[in-house]
Formats: C-alpha cells, sequence, structure tokens
C-alpha cells in the first residue's frame, strides 16, 4: 500500500443491483448460484493463505533482490499451471533514490476470445522500509497483507476459473510491479522532473496504463485488491473509487452485503488515497475501483497500524477476511 495522497470524490446516488439468488452448503463449502441457475465456485480461504504463506516464505519481494525474481516466476508458473494465458511486461524505471528497478508486470488472461471483460488487479511488491516503525526503519518488510494477500486471493480465483467452468465474460488479472517502492516518509524526494510532475509510487500500473498489454486493450470495469487479508479489515468506499466508477463500487458492496460479509464492506466514504487504480482511472480510462482497508476513523493516517511496519507478517492474516473478499469477487465475475 503506498502513501496517502487524499482526492476529491463525488458523493452519488446509491446504486442498488438486484440479486435473485440462493446459497447452499455442501460439504462444508457454501455454494452460491446466480440467477441464471449458474454454480459459482467456492474459494478457499485455506488456498488463499497458503499462496500468502508462499508469497512471503521467498522473503520481502523488494525490486532488485533475489527474493523478488524467485517470487515473480513462482507467479508466473503458478498462473500457466492454471491454464492462464500470461504475459510478462519487463521494464525499468528510476527509483526515487537513483535505482534502477528491474520490474515485471504479470498478466493473466482467460476467455480471451470474449469482448466484455473484467480487470482484476493487485501488487505483487512489498515495501523496502518499514518507515512507519520505530525499530529497524530501514529494512523490508515482509508484506503479507500489503501486497501478497491481494495476489493470493487472485491465485485462488485463477484456480477456481481453471477448474470450473468459465464465466461468460473474459477475466484479465494483473499483478502490478513497483507499488511500494515509493519515497521514504522522510526523504526529499523530487517532485518535478522534466517539467512534469513525478509520483514515485505505483511504477507498475503507471506503466501498464501508458503500455497495455494488448493493443486498444480495455475493461468493462476493474477491482484493484490492497491488503485485503488483515484481521479486523474494513473497507470504506475509498474516495478515488467514489470519483471514478461509483457504479461498481455500490455493486461490489451491495454484492458483500448479500453474501453476509456487511461487516467487512462498510457503507460509508473514506479519503481518497494514491493506488494503483487511480492510474487506470486517469491513463488507460478504465473505471477501476479500490478494495482497501482503509479506515477514515484510524489514527494513523487513515490507514493500520501495521501498515508499512514490520508487523504486516503472518500473525495479520485472517482466512475470514480472504473469504469475504474473494468469494465477492468470484460471485461478482460469474454474474456479469
Amino acid at each position: 500500500m503506498i502513501f496517502e495522497k487524499h482526492l476529491l470524490y463525488i458523493v452519488l446516488v446509491f446504486f442498488l443491483i438486484s440479486c435473485n439468488t440462493g446459497s447452499r452448503t455442501v460439504e462444508g463449502e457454501r455454494i452460491v448460484k446466480s440467477k441464471k441457475s449458474i454454480t459459482v465456485p467456492s474459494f478457499s480461504s485455506d488456498s488463499a493463505y497458503f499462496f500468502i504463506e508462499k508469497q512471503v516464505s521467498f522473503g520481502p519481494r523488494v525490486p532488485n533482490s533475489n527474493s523478488h525474481l524467485l517470487c515473480g516466476n513462482y507467479l508466473i508458473k503458478k498462473f500457466e499451471s492454471y491454464g492462464a494465458n500470461v504475459l510478462v511486461q519487463n521494464f525499468t524505471e528510476k527509483s526515487f533514490d537513483g535505482q534502477t528497478l528491474q520490474l515485471r508486470n504479470i498478466i493473466a488472461s482467460y476467455n480471451l476470445q470474449a469482448r466484455k471483460r473484467i480487470l482484476l488487479a493487485a501488487h505483487w511488491d512489498s515495501r523496502p522500509f518499514a518507515d512507519k516503525d520505530s525499530v529497524k526503519r530501514f529494512e523490508p518488510i515482509s508484506g503479507a497483507n500489503d501486497g501478497a494477500s491481494g495476489v493470493a486471493v487472485l491465485l485462488e480465483i485463477t484456480r477456481k476459473l481453471y477448474v470450473h467452468e468459465l464465466p461468460k465474460v473474459g477475466v484479465d488479472i494483473v499483478l502490478f510491479d513497483g507499488e511500494d517502492y515509493g519515497e521514504y516518509r522522510e526523504a526529499d524526494a523530487p517532485k518535478i522532473i522534466d517539467g512534469k510532475l513525478k509520483i514515485w509510487w505505483c511504477l507498475g500500473s503507471q506503466y501498464w496504463a501508458k503500455n497495455p498489454h494488448r493493443t486498444k486493450y480495455s475493461a468493462y470495469y476493474g477491482i484493484l485488491l490492497d491488503m485485503v487479508g488483515g484481521k479486523n479489515a474494513r473497507f470504506y468506499r475509498e474516495g478515488g473509487s467514489m470519483q471514478f466508477a461509483p457504479k461498481v463500487v455500490n455493486k461490489i458492496w451491495t454484492t458483500a452485503r448479500y453474501l453476509g460479509y456487511g461487516d467487512y464492506f462498510i457503507g460509508s466514504n473514506s479519503p481518497g488515497i494514491t493506488d494503483d487504480h487511480i492510474f487506470v482511472n486517469t491513463l488507460a480510462k478504465i473505471p477501476m475501483i479500490d478494495i482497501v482497508d482503509h479506515d477514515p476513523h484510524s489514527d494513523s493516517y487513515y490507514f493500520p497500524a501495521y501498515h508499512h511496519t514490520h508487523q504486516d507478517n503472518m500473525e495479520l492474516i485472517d482466512k475470514r477476511t480472504l473469504q469475504a473478499v474473494g468469494e465477492t469477487l468470484l460471485y461478482t465475475i460469474y454474474n456479469e
């Protein structure tokens, strides 16, 4: 998750979607039926939890590190093993401290022939500094929630797409790199370069939005996942999402409440932040929302206390949070 920058957002009339559906339990897993009698695959939080553990086991996924290289290779092979059409964008970017970062955006696609497409995204790198911590502030964090949780939910979704009948829509999953290599909180990084405002965060989404993986690529809408596995997570309607894609926000929040996850998806707004969805909205012109643990009542700049600290480890992860997000996404894409 990146450094907070507030955005203006537009308050629109709440948009409700109808849900003439039902659910049942089979062998301990809830199977949700769509209104078109299509069985929605059951999301496994155990599997998602394993995918977080696997990412963390490589070590901090900081660009230019061996951990980053190995984890990226693992993610590519995993997508390929689940039958996705996989593309990798290799690119370099300068960091705020003058390093040349070797970066990779990883894209996995299903139903390539479908014209109506849904874009799902997360960032797979982790923060190189614990700049909000009181100890070891210049050491990288594990990023179990901040990065790995969103990737894990998307990996579990691809696993389900592989073993079940595909939805009618096309699904594109983009793992952005270099999201969390923004300036250290106390660094005086230049903001204007060659007469243009330079944003050091979200390097992967900035690159992808200017260089989509397919010519003239577009999507019906997009959903970004960031910090979606923490205990007691609360997902407020983030300001940038409400500005650019309020109907998508209301679709997802209404679906989550219908599925019984209203205690996670809160029906009120939080301030906007600079995250990968901003560049997808403004540069790629695709309406994308951000599902992010971002509490307007928090004392820590609207973020939980673990944000950009060494507390962001496996002890923080809660399977029920993963279930709430993953099940909501699967239900949504299968009902498009």
